[in-house]
């Protein structure tokens, strides 16, 4: 079930809608927001234990939609299988099914009238990180830059060196475990791939101004290597 709503906030339009994406029996509640304005858009792949509510991928999202891109937060678990994966934390790091889960979101979002003409980027968090340079090398076609927050990269195996899209790797500056996890990771990949490191941020980028640094790199790299695509 789709429902609209009109954002009149800063001075654009965002139409926002409540959205279900099918995936092998499977239902997963959405929420697609297009700016008026929009040039491409960009899919989370939220972390373990999160999901589309995260607070900290809603922030980066209103920035991005603030520099004229759509995004789409998704769950990429069902209602039930959170509630399993709260007493066993399985499925969390179950990357060929998160990445299977944000394959189906692409395959409908290609679908979407609203998106039509859009090139599509990835924003990874945690685990999340690791599912979306999967779904990346699956789909080298429609996805045109992946970024990832605190990412787990080196959970995505031997599809890293087929990632062909642009990658960009943000991780807290006082992260050191899962900076050298980043850094072995993008010694593999063969593809445009770039490190930041947020000073003085942990792995939730909690300190002040630490989010804010994450939401302006990932506008900048999905706005330069997300050009729209000629409608037809």
């Amino acid at each position: 079930m789709r429902r609209v709503a009109r954002d009149l906030s800063g001075g654009f339009v965002n139409t926002a809608s409540e959205i279900e994406i099918p995936a092998r029996g499977a239902k997963l509640e959405g929420n697609l927001t297009v700016p008026d304005t929009a040039r491409g858009i960009v899919l989370f792949a939220h972390g373990s234990g999160s999901s589309r509510h995260s607070q900290r991928n809603r922030f980066v999202a209103r920035i991005l939609n603030n520099a004229g891109l759509a995004t789409l937060l998704f769950d990429l678990l069902t209602r039930e299988e959170e509630a399993v994966d709260i007493r066993t934390g399985h499925l969390r790091f179950n990357i060929g099914l998160l990445a299977e889960r944000l394959g189906s979101a692409t395959d409908w979002i290609l679908h979407e009238p609203s998106a039509r003409g859009f090139r599509l980027g990835y924003f990874g968090s945690s685990t999340g990180g690791g599912a979306a340079l999967v779904a990346a090398a699956a789909r080298p076609e429609p996805v045109g830059a992946v970024v990832s927050r605190g990412g787990r990269p080196d959970l995505a195996g031997t599809a890293l060196a087929k990632v062909k899209a642009p990658t960009l790797l943000i991780v807290g500056g006082e992260d050191d475990v899962v900076i050298d996890m980043n850094r072995e990771a993008m010694a593999k990949m063969k593809c445009e791939v770039k490190i930041e490191l947020v000073p003085g941020a942990t792995h939730l980028f909690e300190e002040p101004g630490a989010l804010e640094s994450v939401a302006k790199l990932a506008s900048e790299w999905f706005r330069r290597h997300l050009p729209a695509l000629p409608v037809v």
